[in-house]
Formats: C-alpha cells, structure tokens, sequence
C-alpha cells in the first residue's frame, strides 16, 4: 500500500467529510445556524426539522456524496488494483477520516453531525450491496418504530452480520464495521438515554412543524 498516498488520501479524506454542508445550506439560504436549533446537531435530521424537508434531503444527499467521494479517492492511486482486498482496506481508511471529519469538522469548529449519511456514502464506495442491506434496515426499522437513532444503531449493528453473510469470513471488512457500530453508539449516547427514558422523539414522515430536542443523524 502507497503509504505516502494513503497520508494525502485520508487528509484529503477528513476535508471532504468536514464540509459542513447543514451548517453552510442553514446560513447561506436560511439565514440560520441549524446548531443553534432543535437538537443542535449539524446533521441531516436536524436540518429536515429546523428547515425542511428541501434543505434536509439537500444536506442528506451532500453529506453521503462526501462519504463516497472519500472512498473513491482510492482510485487516483495506480499502485493498487480497483476490487483488491488492499484497495478496500484504502477505502476503509479514507472513508474513516470522511466520517471523522464530519463528526469533527474543522470548518465548522468541530461541532459537526453523527457520521451516519456520510457512513452511507463510504460504504455505497466499498460495497453497494451491503449499502443496500444497511438502508433497507434503516427504512424497516424507522418505518416501524418512528425513532431514526435506532434505525441508524441497528442497521450499523448489523452491518457485520450483512458483510458476513454476503462476503464470508471478510475479516477487515467484518472489524469495520464493529468499529463503526461501536461509534455510532457513541454519537447516538444522548438517544439512548433519551430512549431509557422514555422522552425520545418519534419521526413522523408527514411532519410539517419543527421539532426541537431530538439528536439524530
């Protein structure tokens, strides 16, 4: 693996994901900061609750274009082939730093989103079917229980079984995805309190007013 790529690459890879696409689309055409709002959190939910739904599915679709630009930046290097387990192992990487960025971004003083459009967006690079499996979960689960937090928990929780299962014993691929899960957990913590509480918000498709303390995406 091209060391020196893989160093420019995930920099480049952290810059992409540090765009903080909700936070400029609130301000630029809004005229609102959306961490300043509903759960604080720059991410595409919040957006959707705060602005709307243009704004929100603008900033849904920008956010996981970051993740799948960071993970086909690999393809600039010509040191590797396209589909290796190397190459994917690069994308895992790159498409790390993408979601480290977006949690962290440094042009939005490091108060970002969740990572979970982003994370779409990188594994839509690595493998679509297991993009496939993961957004089919998330709809189910959302569909069913109201709650995007555990839509997003579960269907990163199951993404290891998803790659299992289609890929077999990928075990690089397989700890990506634990890795992922475990932060997940971890941006969703305040759901999961809300949720031991009882006091989480239900999403509602048809919603039109804004909904102010729910942290998602």
């Amino acid at each position: 693996m091209d060391i020196l790529f893989l160093i420019v690459g995930s920099l480049g890879a952290y810059l992409l994901g540090s765009i903080p696409s909700a936070v400029w689309i609130g301000t630029t055409f809004y005229g609102i900061d959306v961490r300043e709002h509903g759960s604080g959190n720059a991410g595409a939910t919040n957006t959707l609750r705060v602005l709307g739904k243009k704004a929100g599915f603008i900033v849904l679709f920008v956010d996981c274009l970051k993740g799948l630009a960071a993970g086909s930046i690999a393809l600039m290097q010509n040191k590797i082939s396209s589909g290796s387990p190397d190459f994917h192992n690069m994308q895992m990487v790159l498409g790390g730093f993408a979601v480290l960025g977006h949690i962290y971004p440094i042009f939005a003083g490091f108060k970002g989103g969740k990572g979970i459009a982003t994370l779409l967006g990188v594994v839509i690079a690595i493998s679509w079917p297991i993009s496939l499996m993961c957004a089919l979960t998330f709809v189910i689960i959302v569909w069913l229980t109201r709650y995007i937090s555990v839509g997003s928990m579960l269907a990163c929780a199951l993404s290891p079984l998803y790659v299992w299962l289609y890929y077999g014993n990928e075990q690089v691929f397989i700890y990506f995805c634990l890795v992922i899960a475990l932060m997940v957990v971890y941006t969703h913590r305040a759901n999961i309190k809300r949720l031991r509480e009882g006091n989480e918000n239900r999403f509602s498709f048809s919603q039109k007013k804004k909904i102010e303390n729910e942290e998602l995406v």
